[in-house]
């Protein structure tokens, strides 16, 4: 993962970024299976909050993060800790919205701590009838003085169990993205309670959360509750694609490893055609990710056009290709592939998420197939 340190889209402070991140690592080396994720997550965001690293999640002075910054990161922790990668990004997730939208007082509260390490940040968004349909949720905010109270559900909420601060999307009006507000809310509200601990395939600290007349404080202005839902997500949906890229990275380095000590016949799996034809496609799977990757987060740190489309053809490459290639290091390994405890087998359960959340794939097909159609109509 370091032949594209010198290509255009970079600049020094990204390489000097790059030798960072990996001494955290190098510091931080953990490929075990937790028994407490939850104390685990709290431990690595108090890690890389000390190292400085979560300060390139949340805004500095207006600035909204650097999203190449934020794809070098995940790209590297990713390849070494699926949860590591998980706790970096949902600091930036979970306050992303505070960074973009936030008032100097909101922003000034809580920026600062969610990048020491001191609050984890969550993004409650999606609900037990609505995933991708987020336009039609139903949890429900009314006003209450100069507070509001929220009521209703949230599933599949990362950092769920240990939030401290939650940024969460209610309905103030209109049935549809017209009626939806975002509001700040505070992990130890009385109202808030963890109604379902959800287990995955890889475990992280996910939950359905109830919300019994949750006190909250509106982020932004009413009704505009959808465009800072659909903003904060696509401020990181580039790195998602950049996570991918750490695990099929990394797949990829374990494949390359076992085939060329594997005894085949008289030499090594890595000696057999076929064999070399799976590691050339993996390989070359992997580059485009990379360069669909940097050109996405490149345009969205320029800010000169609308890279929704590089966006969503980032992230749908890179997930669905690393899908491909971690499958195919598991195949590599045969038995050893599907046993608990070998890092390809980690990678297969981890990497299966990254197609769902924060945009499906069948979403990201949408996205570019209307953005296409509209630039043909123009």
């Amino acid at each position: 993962m370091t032949d594209w340190l010198d290509w255009p889209f970079l600049e020094d402070r990204h390489r000097e970024l790059y030798a960072r991140v990996c001494d955290w690592c190098d510091s931080n080396d953990d490929d075990s299976h937790h028994d407490d994720v939850d104390a685990a997550c709290r431990a690595l965001v108090a890690s890389l909050g000390q190292a400085g690293l979560l300060r390139l999640s949340v805004a500095d002075r207006d600035k909204i993060p650097d999203v190449r910054s934020l794809a070098m990161t995940r790209a590297l922790l990713a390849s070494r800790s699926g949860l590591a990668d998980f706790a970096f990004a949902m600091q930036g997730l979970g306050s992303g919205a505070i960074s973009l939208f936030g008032s100097p007082e909101q922003k000034a509260e809580w920026l600062p701590r969610v990048a020491s390490g001191e609050t984890i940040a969550a993004y409650a968004l999606t609900e037990p009838e609505t995933g991708s349909d987020a336009a039609n949720i139903a949890m429900t905010a009314r006003a209450d003085g100069d507070e509001w109270a929220l009521n209703g559900e949230k599933s599949y909420i990362s950092n769920g169990t240990i939030a401290d601060v939650l940024t969460v999307f209610a309905r103030t009006g209109e049935p549809g993205p017209k009626g939806i507000s975002a509001f700040i809310v505070r992990g130890d509200d009385r109202g808030l309670s963890v109604a379902e601990r959800i287990e995955v395939i890889a475990p992280h600290p996910l939950a359905r959360l109830k919300f019994n007349g949750v006190r909250a404080e509106l982020l932004g202005s009413e009704s505009e509750g959808f465009k800072v839902a659909m903003q904060t997500l696509n401020l990181f949906r580039v790195t998602v694609g950049a996570a991918a890229l750490g695990f099929a990275s990394r797949a990829l380095q374990e494949a390359i490893a076992f085939a060329s000590t594997r005894k085949l016949g008289n030499g090594t799996l890595a000696d057999h055609p076929v064999t070399q034809a799976n590691l050339a496609d993996m390989a070359t799977a992997i580059d485009a990710s990379s360069l669909l990757i940097a050109r996405a987060a490149w345009q969205q740190d320029m800010g000169k056009q609308d890279n929704r489309r590089a966006a969503a053809m980032a992230k749908l490459h890179a997930t669905e290709e690393a899908q491909k290639v971690i499958d195919a290091a598991v195949q590599m390994h045969g038995g050893l592939g599907v046993t608990k405890g070998a890092k390809v087998e980690e990678l297969y359960r981890e990497i299966r998420a990254l197609r769902i959340y924060e945009g499906a794939s069948e979403v990201q097909r949408q996205i570019i197939a209307r953005d296409l159609l509209k630039e043909h109509r123009q």
